[in-house]
């Protein structure tokens, strides 16, 4: 019976081993803060409304992220604003209102649509309220919100996170604040979340 419980302990670990071993610091990953990660196992997407990559990833890989995601572990998302010029700076604003607001997956497919599909030009702030009020969000309740510290604050995060990472390309994951993944090496979408969630049980 013993005998029978080690066998079976160990072909349950050889995944584990194998993929401990097939995912390597430098080529999959890499270190970007030696100090301590995050309170509590995260996988944080790092993205921008400007990156067509970014879109089959939010349509294709984003939903299957959180059906899929390890229990305990959390997924956050970060608009960059080094894509689309001053633009970006104001579509971080409009990620971080639509935050606040409670309506992200609403307003994300909104705005990438309007952006990929429809190829609609941006070119302020009221561009982006325009877009807002035509999906349901009340003029007043936007101004307010893109006013807020709520909003600056979260602003300010997704852009120190953002460098703090070295983020030079997105779609980009982070795990633990500790590792990013690198896509140089992986061969489809689903083995970067492989490693993901490899890394997300990592100290």
């Amino acid at each position: 019976m013993k005998k029978a419980l080690l066998v079976a302990f160990a072909l349950l670990m050889a995944p584990m081993a194998a993929m401990a071993a097939q995912y390597e610091e430098g080529v999959h990953y890499t270190v970007i803060n030696e100090g301590p990660g995050t309170a509590k196992p995260e996988i944080a997407e790092f993205f921008s409304f400007y990156c067509p990559h970014c879109y089959t990833f939010a349509k294709e890989q984003v939903p299957k992220i959180k059906a899929t995601l390890p229990d305990g572990v959390t997924f956050k998302q970060n608009h960059v604003e080094f894509i689309g010029r001053e633009m970006g700076v104001e579509m971080s604003r409009a990620f971080a209102i639509a935050h606040q607001l409670k309506i992200e997956e609403k307003m994300e497919h909104a705005l990438f649509s309007a952006i990929q599909d429809k190829k609609q030009r941006f070119t302020n702030l009221d561009d982006i309220k325009a877009l807002f009020v035509v999906n349901g969000v009340d003029p007043k309740a936007f101004d307010a919100a893109a006013k807020s510290f709520m909003v600056n604050a979260q602003m300010a995060k997704m852009k120190r996170d953002t460098e703090n990472a070295k983020i030079a390309g997105v779609p980009a994951l982070v795990v633990n604040g500790k590792y990013r993944v690198e896509t140089g090496a992986i061969k489809s979408y689903q083995e970067l979340l492989d490693i993901a969630y490899y890394l997300a049980t990592q100290k």
